[in-house]
């Protein structure tokens, strides 16, 4: 294990991670005071910590007395885990923005760094329910950032969060699912092949030991580390009252970056997606405009433009010559000069120029539309010159 947390402290947090429900923040703020190894330390000892209840303490002995974090670290790094604590060089610095609520540590299973692939990362969350619609722009958000560099971060839920995670993997890019249960414990149930495969080329982190499993106050914390770890996180769909919307709440109050996807009014499912684009969220519909966010300077998303179409490619002289033609019937080179305001003879080298590209035909000693192509002809070239 690489860092500079000793084997004492490593124990002690091990042992913490089954002691203190993840988001505690009266221990969050023992630890801070006292340090990991003196807490645990008065745990074994049953000598209680200032401002904790009596009932309190006794609840947390009861778990202290079950937990086994020497077997714990032994077992994790069997199946290629480990514990990452705070101090360690993996550790990822921007979890210590979540104050007295820090992670006591991190279980991770993968080999990639925590640290290294939460730099330019991206959290995308949503309903688990999700429509059609929603699993197809999440799966292309996880893809396209993935591509380009970018870590997708979620919970491995049903709905949006599967969906991210497998348009990571299938480009083959690196994706970190935050459980709300020990690693060992496959959850949901139906997504055991997807854990595998995220562990594979990826992350599996939880603040829970072996064994231990989900909790709805679990699930509620866990999105607050999902928060903390991107640079920003896109709510892809989400109803009114979606859980995603606290990883989103999250998210703002940590000062990252909060973005939303747009979805069809008449869905419920995207409801509170909308809420959040009308209160907070800045809209987008892809990833360029995700990295636009939360990239560095100089990340910007392309211009869109319409389509083009070859009336586009002219230049604009030649441009107002054809707007001077009329719908239909000939006229002559007087007419078309007086209609673009030019020249006479400017006027007839422009025409001549868009006979060749097949805009125009030359009818006796007048000019009208190709009929066959209209004002938005074909032209038989990419381009027309800087003279055009």
């Amino acid at each position: 294990m690489s860092g500079s947390v000793s084997h004492e402290e490593r124990l002690a947090r091990a042992a913490l991670t089954g002691v203190i429900e993840p988001g505690d923040e009266l221990m969050g703020r023992q630890l801070a005071r006292l340090g990991a190894e003196r807490v645990w330390r008065a745990l074994e000892r049953d000598e209680p910590l200032p401002e904790v209840s009596a009932g309190r303490w006794a609840g947390l002995r009861l778990r202290a007395e079950r937990a086994t974090p020497g077997p714990d670290l032994e077992e994790m790094a069997r199946c290629g885990g480990r514990l990452v604590c705070p101090g360690d060089w993996e550790w990822p610095g921007q979890l210590d923005d979540l104050g007295e609520t820090r992670p006591v540590a991190l279980w991770a299973r993968g080999g990639c760094s925590l640290r290294f692939v939460a730099l330019r990362s991206v959290s995308l969350v949503g309903a688990r329910a999700c429509t059609d619609y929603g699993g197809h722009m999440a799966s292309e958000l996880g893809a396209a950032l993935a591509e380009r560099g970018w870590t997708v971060i979620s919970g491995a839920a049903y709905g949006i969060d599967g969906a991210a995670h497998r348009g990571a993997l299938a480009v083959a890019g690196p994706t970190v699912a935050v459980l709300a249960c020990g690693l060992d414990v496959a959850y949901p149930a139906g997504h055991r092949e997807l854990l595998s495969r995220i562990a594979e080329s990826g992350l599996l982190v939880s603040e829970l030991p072996p064994g231990e499993r989900p909790t709805r106050g679990r699930f509620v914390q866990r999105n607050r580390v999902i928060a903390a770890l991107s640079r920003g996180t896109v709510v892809v769909e989400a109803a009114l009252r979606s859980g995603s919307l606290i990883t989103a709440r999250r998210a703002a109050g940590l000062g990252r970056h909060l973005m939303a996807v747009p979805g069809p009014v008449t869905s419920g499912l995207s409801a509170g997606a909308h809420r959040l684009i009308r209160q907070e969220a800045t809209l987008v519909g892809g990833a360029d405009e995700v990295i636009e966010l939360v990239g560095d300077m100089g990340e910007v998303a392309d211009t869109e433009a319409g389509p083009v179409v070859p009336r586009d490619l002219l230049g604009e002289t030649a441009g107002r010559v054809l707007d001077a033609l009329p719908a239909s019937g000939a006229v002559t080179v007087a007419e078309v000069a007086r209609g673009a305001c030019m020249a006479a003879d400017t006027a007839l080298a422009r025409l001549l120029e868009l006979g060749s590209l097949g805009f125009v035909e030359h009818v006796g000693d007048r000019w009208q539309l190709r009929h066959c192509h209209g004002r938005h002809a074909l032209p038989s070239v990419s381009h027309v010159g800087a003279g055009a």
